[in-house]
């Protein structure tokens, strides 16, 4: 493949527009700009704005596959390259695909197929986001609490394997409050270098702090399944607005959180605000009646980005793509594309340590989606080739 300059186009960096070329080198990453091979393909964007990729820290499935179930690695993998392939058409790049809490036994068989990984035209495999099983039961949401342990109970080996930790988990959220759970945080993050996030917690706002000081960076889905910001208990939610945050993921769908609660919480700190979809297996299908499965014994309706249990109000989860997560924090916190972008690329890249991804930077894999001003995606390119 030639290298490709990309011209007449408006780069995100930094929550800015910078006016400048994109070249992307035969390897598929960013070069400089100059000089020029003589092959160099010229593309001209026409005044469109040029975003890295999006990557996604929390989804647990679409097009009718869910990473909770597990029947034989063959199909399993399969599943995962299929989200994979239909993940680009949303803006993502680069994915975590999100284990909720099973029994060790689907811990241990599933993540070796979550190891870190890439195909053409394909979403990145990032490694595994194990959400579970050391959750508060009060704050379960969807969670089956007979598969929920207690940290002082259950080793971190036991629950998902000594290679899955050193392989394929790049971040796990547990409730910090729980017995045992400072002490695996620090295992996490010394024995294995794996990121922990706090939620599906009743934490106070002391707990909160003391998992930070033991290693936790990053709140998951901040404001759902934990305790609420109180005036006299600040509790997990109160941490956003540290002179020291740690990182926290919202989901702008209107359905787990209000519009104006998704803008208090960018305003917050705009740098570790992270959009995740959180979408469940029916994200890509079509509006209607859906069978349900192990965790969800029930039929599924759903309906635009809403699932509910058939005949109830019970929420199941959301269907949103990362895309439209975008687009509303433009509108619900009144920002440019460039400033919203951040939340899906620059602050995951950062709150994960990644290096190759993330930023319009020298070196850095050509991953991109080119934009309108409005936050419609028009094309994605990964490693230099367009996939969508």
């Amino acid at each position: 493949m030639p290298p490709i300059q990309f011209t007449n186009c408006r780069l995100c960096i930094g929550g800015n527009l910078l006016s400048s070329p994109l070249t992307i080198g035969a390897n598929g990453l960013i070069i400089p700009n100059s000089p020029l091979s003589q092959d160099t393909l010229i593309v001209d964007l026409k005044g469109a704005i040029v975003s890295p990729g999006f990557l996604e820290l929390q989804i647990n499935g679409a097009l009718g596959f869910h990473f909770a179930r597990y029947e034989d690695s063959e199909s399993y993998k399969a599943g995962v390259s299929t989200l994979a392939q239909y993940l680009p058409s949303t803006g993502v790049t680069g994915f975590y695909p999100t284990v909720p809490t099973v029994s060790p036994d689907v811990f241990h068989s599933a993540l070796p197929c979550l190891k870190p990984s890439e195909a053409p035209d394909s979403a990145s495999v990032l490694g595994a986001h194990v959400e579970g099983p050391f959750l508060a039961p009060s704050k379960r949401g969807a969670h089956d609490a007979a598969n929920m342990h207690l940290p002082t109970n259950s080793s971190l080996e036991a629950i998902y394997g000594k290679a899955n930790l050193m392989q394929s988990i790049r971040i796990v959220t547990l409730a910090p409050e729980l017995p045992g759970a400072l002490e695996h945080i620090e295992a996490l993050r010394k024995s294995y270098d794996i990121h922990v996030s706090m939620g599906h917690s009743a934490a106070t706002h002391e707990d909160g702090i003391a998992a930070m000081k033991a290693g936790a960076t990053i709140l998951t889905h901040v404001f759902n399944a934990m305790n609420p910001l109180h005036h006299r208990e600040p509790g997990l939610p109160g941490l956003i607005s540290d002179s020291n945050p740690p990182y926290f993921t919202i989901i702008a769908d209107a359905i787990h959180l209000h519009p104006r609660v998704v803008g208090i919480a960018y305003r917050a700190s705009p740098t570790h605000c992270i959009l995740i979809t959180d979408s469940i297996e029916l994200s890509g299908l079509p509006d209607g009646i859906h069978p349900g499965h192990a965790q969800i014994p029930w039929n599924q309706v759903k309906s635009g980005n809403k699932v509910t249990i058939e005949n109830t109000d019970t929420l199941i989860g959301t269907t949103i793509g990362l895309d439209e997560c975008v687009r509303n924090l433009m509108k619900w916190a009144e920002i440019p594309v460039e400033e919203a972008v951040k939340c899906v690329t620059e602050n995951v890249a950062n709150a994960m340590g990644l290096q190759d991804r993330g930023k319009l930077e020298q070196g850095r894999r050509g991953d991109f989606v080119i934009l309108g001003d409005d936050g419609v995606i028009k094309e994605t390119w990964i490693l230099g080739k367009r996939a969508v």
